[in-house]
């Protein structure tokens, strides 16, 4: 029912995870991730053990491997399910249980996965990790977007399209980035939008937050602040919208 991608970018050590699927609010039950320990996508009939369970083995420093073999070989339904992960070494595993729905598999590639079920075909897995290899000089973010846009253009879930989601850490168990179209006609659209918002404001903000290395975080915010302002005035000066739906700002 779904197809997603597993990343991580070299240089930042940043993980992403991007999935789309023709069913409600996929990103709430797919993605499981934290920063430096790695990231998992749990699909097909769906067990968010492999998520929870699998994060925790990976936080004790088990291998992707490892951990792939841990939750699918206790797992009785595991004919039925479909992972793909990564570790905090990048290393990659993936399973696809036998009984997925046509068509179902996974490609695994350097610092990088994909998988999908109850796809169109094969070319929709491959088009999607071509297009991330293609596309090195992108942010992760807008490598994954691209990356799962080519997937749906070579045919995606071939019951259509409902929701999807992308989320990517940093360090921190929190994420730098979390958006999602729960239920929409076009949700891989709805997220190039969500994250043109999030561009406005909240990645910007986001620079601010605590860490585990600075728990107080960015106390003096005067040049985030300035930037934001900068950035709007911008944009109101080269006659662009917002991409927000969001009321007007109320000056207090």
């Amino acid at each position: 029912m779904t197809y997603s991608i597993v990343a991580r970018d070299v240089e930042t050590g940043e993980f992403g995870i991007a999935v789309a699927s023709r069913f409600f609010a996929v990103g709430a039950i797919v993605p499981y991730m934290a920063g430096g320990i790695g990231a998992i996508a749990t699909q097909a009939f769906i067990s968010p053990l492999y998520g929870t369970d699998g994060l925790e083995l990976l936080r004790q420093g088990k291998s992707a491997e490892d951990v792939l073999q841990a939750v699918v070989g206790r797992d009785r339904g595991s004919h039925s399910r479909q992972i793909h992960l990564m570790d905090g070494q990048g290393r990659s595993a993936a399973f696809t249980g036998e009984k997925c729905i046509d068509w179902a598999g996974h490609l695994v590639g350097e610092h990088v996965s994909v998988a999908g079920n109850m796809l169109k075909g094969p070319e929709v897995i491959e088009a999607t990790l071509e297009a991330f290899l293609e596309n090195g000089k992108l942010a992760l973010v807008e490598r994954l977007l691209t990356a799962m846009e080519a997937g749906e253009k070579a045919g995606g879930d071939k019951r259509g399209r409902q929701s999807a989601a992308l989320r990517i850490v940093r360090s921190e168990a929190f994420p730098w980035l979390d958006i999602r179209a729960d239920d929409h006609a076009d949700p891989l659209a709805e997220l190039r939008r969500l994250h043109e918002v999030a561009k406005e404001r909240f990645l910007h903000v986001a620079e601010t937050l605590p860490t585990s290395e600075n728990v107080s975080g960015l106390l003096d915010r005067t040049e985030i602040d300035r930037r934001i302002e900068d950035l709007e005035e911008r944009r109101i000066a080269e006659g662009r919208p917002s991409a927000s739906f969001a009321t007007p700002l109320k000056r207090t």
